[in-house]
């Protein structure tokens, strides 16, 4: 029995128009997660045995737009963020919240109860080289770090264990000159759902919508939210019946291409399985980690 939570970056539910990629486009995974509707804001919030699809708020009381410093500390500790420092922040965590997430995160709670929690992302070398030298990680990887997971590097990449962000391996080959082979998404969710056997807790992030957002091009957007949904499918379709899937984001984006920025819309919560009631109360981003401890403690 295990829990896979699929962060996916700058993902809102927007309205339904020609600067939504979500809209005049078909997407299987993020249909299903919606109940079989339109993934946008005027779709109905679904709650099912083994389904749960609601919009959380990303806004947490804070004026100005959200942030993903603020905003992932929000998701990945329970804590407010933005109202601890006063603002919205990012794309790093700011100083005045980097305690919430060395010490309070979802990954320090996990091992807490015992379990075994692994984030499945990879990076290159030059990742790790800009880092250190700038001490700058993202949410992700400071949460990783704090908690003694080790992050993945080329290494598990090649062992076919970790996966690259564009879950391609595509990037990784062309602008890296990595020597890995091309994989299709399917085969990345694959390589996902391998791991479920050894830990009780997997996290992925997808950040390449928030950056298609920011561009404002609609054709990288489609390029990009098509391969995770091909991805997203075949994790709802495959997927063990013991395992719950969670997918959440930290702000809205990609669904508005006519602005560069983020938005104010709400974000998707998506429960799939045997553990889906245990979110059913969720109202904003800083509800999905008290869930998930709760559901990894209680095992359903």
């Amino acid at each position: 029995m295990s829990v896979i939570f699929l962060f996916i970056d700058g993902v809102g539910l927007g309205k339904a128009n020609r600067s939504n990629p979500f809209t005049g486009f078909s997407y299987q995974g993020f249909s299903a997660m919606a109940g079989d509707q339109e993934f946008s804001g005027r779709a109905s919030e679904l709650k099912e045995t083994n389904h749960l699809f609601k919009f959380l708020d990303a806004r947490l009381g804070v004026e100005g737009l959200p942030q993903s410093g603020t905003g992932q500390t929000a998701l990945f500790t329970g804590k407010n963020a933005p109202r601890e420092i006063g603002k919205h922040f990012g794309p790093f965590p700011h100083s005045g919240i980097k305690p919430f997430i060395k010490e309070h995160s979802l990954f320090i709670k996990t091992k807490q109860l015992g379990k075994q929690a692994n984030f499945i992302n990879a990076y290159p070398d030059i990742f790790f080289k800009k880092a250190r030298e700038r001490n700058r990680w993202s949410c992700t990887t400071l949460m990783t770090k704090s908690a003694n997971i080790s992050l993945h590097t080329t290494k598990e990449v090649k062992e076919e264990k970790a996966l690259t962000a564009e879950l391609t391996q595509q990037a990784w080959r062309e602008h890296l000159n990595i020597d890995v082979p091309q994989i299709i998404p399917e085969e990345a969710a694959d390589r996902l759902l391998e791991q479920t056997e050894e830990y009780d807790l997997l996290l992925h992030e997808y950040y390449l919508t928030d950056k298609a957002g920011h561009s404002q091009e609609l054709e990288k957007a489609t390029r990009y939210l098509q391969t995770y949904d091909r991805f997203l499918w075949h994790l709802i379709n495959h997927k063990a019946p013991s395992t719950t899937i969670v997918l959440s984001s930290d702000h809205g984006n990609v669904e508005d291409l006519s602005i560069k920025t983020h938005t104010l819309n709400s974000v998707p919560l998506f429960v799939y399985g045997p553990g889906a009631h245990k979110l059913s109360g969720a109202e904003s981003i800083m509800d999905v980690t008290p869930g998930i401890l709760q559901l990894l403690d209680n095992i359903y």
